[in-house]
């Protein structure tokens, strides 16, 4: 179990790739028994991994310091074969059924053994981003949340299989994406399991003229996503949170999925005006790829962007 999975290892007999230190959503996946410990250590930042063995290990996952972080754990699959200990004492073990939630205080000392295969999606959400979203809230930081293991979040569960397919793939997702993804998560787990009873209630008209004008800008100036939401919110002078909902209520949709369509907008215009490759056009777009464009364009538009252009071209 674990956020950014793993800062020291000692040598396997099935070495990680280099590019699995590199990004905060990673998909690591065990293919041997495990013969020694795994040393999870989890940086101040959210993060994603998904971890999977289709054999489990041989020795327990450990967690070696502290960290102001809540882990909440979502099972791909059935487990039935594990232990668990919490500051170093066994906690009963029920059988996980699929998809279901468990969060986890990284204040604990912590340490699991899946003796069989297994697979879980790991959301590592340090403890300052869901302090900023109470303040956000005029709320007081939360000292204590309620802990689960096991539990059915539909959120979560929602949440989880929409990204699973995407875990793992290059250019996926990017900082925008993640930014927004990492938001609804804190506002979920801050309601859900801080104890509030409902969030409070903030009026939204929607950007002003100029916020709206420097926003699209900026995202349009970015179309390969890598600007953050915290220099959009910060550039109209907004929290983040604010920013998030007051621009959804301008445009209605969030600020990733306005920079998606503007994206599929350029890439039509370049398949009618251009006769680029595909290849070409999804870079000048600011996709990740010639698949994830071939992937985006057809959810969007119903159809591939090779269809499209010989439709369009024949008009």
């Amino acid at each position: 179990m674990g956020g950014n999975l793993v800062d020291d290892l000692q040598r396997s007999p099935s070495p990680l790739p280099a590019s699995v230190y590199e990004s905060p959503v990673r998909h690591i996946h065990l293919r041997e028994r495990s013969s020694f410990p795994y040393l999870l250590r989890f940086p101040d930042s959210f993060a994603i991994t998904r971890l999977e063995s289709s054999s489990g290990l041989a020795d327990p996952i450990t967690k070696v310091s502290s960290v102001p972080a809540l882990l909440v754990v979502v099972a791909i699959k059935p487990l039935a074969d594990y232990q668990v200990w919490v500051d170093n004492k066994p906690v009963p073990t029920p059988n996980i059924s699929p998809f279901r939630s468990s969060v986890i205080d990284l204040d604990a000392q912590l340490s699991c053994w899946p003796g069989s295969a297994f697979d879980h999606v790991m959301f590592h959400i340090p403890r300052k981003g869901l302090d900023d979203i109470a303040a956000d809230l005029a709320v007081r930081p939360v000292g204590t949340y309620k802990l689960s293991r096991h539990q059915e979040d539909l959120v979560l569960t929602q949440l989880t299989k929409s990204i699973l397919p995407y875990i793992g793939r290059p250019g996926w997702p990017c900082p925008l994406a993640m930014d927004h993804l990492s938001l609804i998560l804190r506002a979920h787990v801050l309601q859900k399991y801080a104890g509030l009873r409902k969030s409070p209630t903030v009026s939204v008209g929607g950007l002003g003229p100029w916020q709206k004008h420097r926003a699209t800008e900026l995202l349009s100036e970015n179309l390969m996503g890598r600007i953050r939401l915290s220099q959009l919110a910060q550039e109209c002078g907004l929290s983040i949170r604010h920013f998030a909902r007051q621009f959804k209520a301008s445009f209605g949709v969030s600020s990733h999925r306005w920079l998606v369509q503007r994206r599929i907008e350029r890439s039509q215009d370049l398949l009618i005006h251009t006769s680029e490759s595909l290849v070409d056009i999804a870079d000048q777009a600011g996709f990740a790829d010639q698949a994830a464009f071939t992937r985006t364009f057809h959810q969007i538009v119903g159809i591939s962007p090779g269809r499209w252009r010989r439709d369009h071209q024949r008009r």
